[in-house]
Formats: C-alpha cells, structure tokens, sequence
C-alpha cells in the first residue's frame, strides 16, 4: 500500500493496539489476535526484543496487516524499521529528525507531542499524525478537545491511558484515532494465550470507535418537494387513473 492508503487506513481503522511485551513470542501472538479480532494495525515498539525482526516477518507474512514500528528514537532505528517493512513510524516524543527519514523514505509518520506548540512543529514538519502523548495525564479527552478547537486543521491521535470507558469520549473530543496498549492487550492474556479475552477487549474498542463516529455524523437533510416533484406524481397519478377506467 501507498503512504496514502496506510494514512486512510488509520482513519477509517481509528484503533492503533501499541504492542509492548517482554518477548518476540508475545507479541506476534498479540498482533495476530488483534488482527483476527479485526484491528488490522499493530504498532510494535522498539522495546520488544528483535523488533525489527518480528516487523519484517508480519509484513511478508500478514500483508493484509499494517505493522509499524513504536518508540522510534534514532534515525539509524527509523531506517532500520523502514527497510524492513514497516508501514508508519511514531515515537513518545517528536523527534523531528525520525520525521524527515520516514517522509524521505515515503513512510507514514506519528510523531508524539504534548504542548500546542509541539503539535505545531510536528504537523508543519511533515507528520501525518501527531500522537498526543500522554493524553490522559495532560487531561484526557478534554485537553485533545481544546487542541483539537485551537488546531482544527491537525489530525490528532490519543494514546496514553486510553481505556474502554474512555475511548468514545477522546473520539467525541476530536481524536481521529486512539493509540491503546495494555488495556487492549493485558499482559496476563498474552501471558496466558487468552486468544477470547483479547478478542472481545478488541470488538468493545472497536464498538466505542464505531457509536462515536455515528454520533458525530451529520444528521441526514431531508430535502424539500419541488414544484416540479409534484408535477411528476400528478402526472404519474393520473396515468394510473387511466389505466384502471380502460
């Protein structure tokens, strides 16, 4: 997929699950759960061992998958993760140097901001997102509401806290997507191989995602009946009135 698409697709996704466990096992099998729980986007970060590995093996084996890779921090990583495959990069922090590899290299990027003025430089720096982070401690849903009322022209991802009862609420703020980590993939499921746990964790995220958005939907205008409108009824009447008298 173009950069274009991977960036559509993380809107119309609106869920990005931030993969972060203690062993490559862990997390393939936390990507492959998500994504048959249909959350097909995984964020694998660079604190999982042989990340850049697993990265390479899901896209060459899950191209229906969009793996990116997490907690980019150098430019050396961004390339690394960018050669094998990774379809977007996002960090904790903005790194403006990790922007500029992912928009050389034709990758999707995320970079992470806390103040407006952070949000600002991020966008202007080329970022197709820019993660909020860490949303919930700057305020939650009502912080990403007034960046979103001040800064109505940048798309913003929520991660950092975001949790069931409050997934809704941060889309509602004007979040276009929401980053979620343990609270989607608890460590005792992956621990456990709860295949079900997780799925159902996943189909209530997706839930929250999909009732928001349709609260947020323009009410449907039903349009008024022309005069011409009703010409094409009296019309249309009165040619089955004369259908019945023959």
């Amino acid at each position: 997929m173009s950069k274009a698409d991977i960036v559509k697709r993380i809107q119309e996704i609106g869920i990005i699950p931030a993969i972060r466990v203690a062993s490559a096992e862990d997390a393939h099998f936390a990507a492959e759960t998500v994504a048959g729980a249909g959350i097909p986007i995984v964020e694998i970060t660079m604190t999982v061992p042989e990340a850049v590995k697993l990265i390479s093996h899901l896209v060459h084996h899950h191209p229906d998958m969009i793996v990116g890779a997490g907690t980019v921090l150098s430019t050396d990583v961004a390339h690394l993760c960018s050669e094998a495959g990774a379809c977007f990069l996002t960090s904790p922090g903005l790194n403006q140097k990790m922007v500029e590899v992912a928009a050389q290299r034709g990758v999707a990027v995320l970079p992470g901001a806390m103040t407006p003025t952070e949000v600002i430089a991020a966008f202007e720096g080329g970022a197709d997102f820019v993660k909020v982070y860490p949303c919930e401690a700057l305020g939650g849903e009502k912080y990403i509401k007034a960046l979103r009322t001040g800064l109505p022209q940048i798309p913003l991802i929520a991660a950092g806290g975001v949790k069931q009862q409050t997934a809704s609420g941060f889309i509602l703020a004007g979040a276009s997507a929401i980053g979620v980590g343990t609270e989607l993939i608890p460590a005792d499921a992956i621990a456990n191989r709860e295949t079900e746990r997780i799925q159902e964790l996943a189909q209530r995220f997706l839930t929250a995602v999909s009732d928001a958005r349709k609260r947020l939907a323009p009410p449907r205008v039903q349009t008024k009946a022309t005069k011409t409108d009703f010409l094409k009824l009296d019309k249309h009447e009165t040619g089955n009135s004369r259908e019945r008298t023959k």
